[in-house]
């Protein structure tokens, strides 16, 4: 299946059905009086996590979600059905944004999250709402209400605890391969990776996550170099990110600066978070140059990086184990101040 992480689609939500102008004409009763039904309601537009789904590839091929207009009231005071909803079911972490690509709408970051983003016309009263003592016999009757329109965008976003990132060829994607029972694609050229994969980490019953590989970047990406920043979102809501660095390069410091001024200048908190950084491919060296290309990195970034191999499995296991440990820390810290922002103090006798 196609990966599609954005779409741009119109919903419209239904009108509502018009009320009735009708009178009793039954034979024996002499004063029949006014019995025209009110119309329905029209549907409304809703949106839906559903488990199960990881693109928006559906929304290509269909772009236009119209709910049906309520029926009109009609005599004997019957009332007119109400229109059919509309549902769009769509990944768990897609976000809603109106035409401006800017404007938040709806984050839907959990399963069975549902939003009515458009809400139906109301149905028109028919004659026999109007009838009193002064006007006993209305010959009118109100129309339905129009609904609402709008062209929205929508976008997804990966839920993972862990994000890998690095330069194209940082070996990301055999890393992935790796550490779960994931199947990326691997080359030996860059942007193997053309779209982002997830893998599920099952270090033992107690420690499992979700890891995301997104492709790699390169310098200017954030002014649309190589594949941009546009799967960048896809690690926006991950605690941690491990940045791989292919040790067998000339300059390790220099790719550790690059991605890192990459995240900076796209923002969205990721200069900000939790970084682990390790250089991959150190089967490929030997003691005196892993100790050297060590050093060099350590210096730029003033910390040790840890020396891991996705090919050998040197040192992935205990890199995923630390990558957790910090992942239950900083869920833990956004559940407490969670807490604290919400004055929730726990039940108190």
């Amino acid at each position: 299946m196609k990966f599609l992480d954005q779409a741009k689609i119109y919903i419209r939500s239904g009108n509502g059905g018009a009320g009735a102008v009708s009178f009793r004409r039954e034979k024996y009763i002499e004063y029949g009086g006014p019995d025209g039904g009110d119309g329905g309601r029209g549907g409304d537009v809703w949106v839906e996590a559903v488990d199960g789904l990881n693109t928006l590839i559906d929304y290509r091929y269909q772009q236009h979600f119209k709910a049906k207009t309520g029926e009109h009231g009609m005599g004997r005071n019957r009332h007119g059905a109400d229109g059919e909803d509309v549902v769009l079911r769509v990944p768990v972490g897609t976000q809603v944004l109106s035409d401006d690509k800017e404007t938040l709408i709806a984050d839907l970051d959990e399963a069975g999250k549902r939003i009515r983003l458009l809400k139906g016309g109301n149905g028109g009263f028919g004659n026999t709402h109007f009838k009193g003592p002064i006007n006993q016999a209305p010959r009118f009757a109100m129309p339905g209400q129009e609904g609402e329109e709008a062209w929205i965008w929508l976008r997804l976003k990966l839920i993972a605890d862990v994000g890998l990132v690095g330069l194209p060829n940082a070996g990301k994607s055999t890393f992935l391969a790796a550490a779960s029972a994931a199947k990326p694609k691997i080359a030996d050229y860059p942007f193997t990776t053309l779209s982002p994969n997830l893998g599920v980490v099952d270090l033992s019953s107690g420690e499992r996550f979700v890891l995301a590989d997104i492709p790699g970047l390169i310098e200017g990406a954030s002014e649309g170099a190589g594949l941009g920043t546009r799967f960048l979102g896809h690690v926006e809501r991950t605690a941690v990110l491990i940045h791989l660095v292919d040790a067998t390069q000339d300059d390790v410091a220099g790719a550790w600066r690059t991605v890192r001024a990459e995240l900076d200048a796209y923002g969205e908190g990721l200069a900000d978070k939790t970084e682990l950084l390790a250089l991959n491919k150190a089967d490929a060296l030997d003691e005196a140059t892993r100790e050297a290309k060590a050093a060099e990195l350590e210096a730029a970034a003033g910390v040790a990086p840890k020396l891991v191999s996705g090919v050998s499995g040197e040192g992935v296991t205990e890199l995923l184990r630390e990558a957790w440990r910090l992942v239950r820390r900083q869920r833990g810290e956004a559940a407490a101040e969670h807490d604290r922002d919400s004055g929730s103090e726990g039940w108190a006798p």
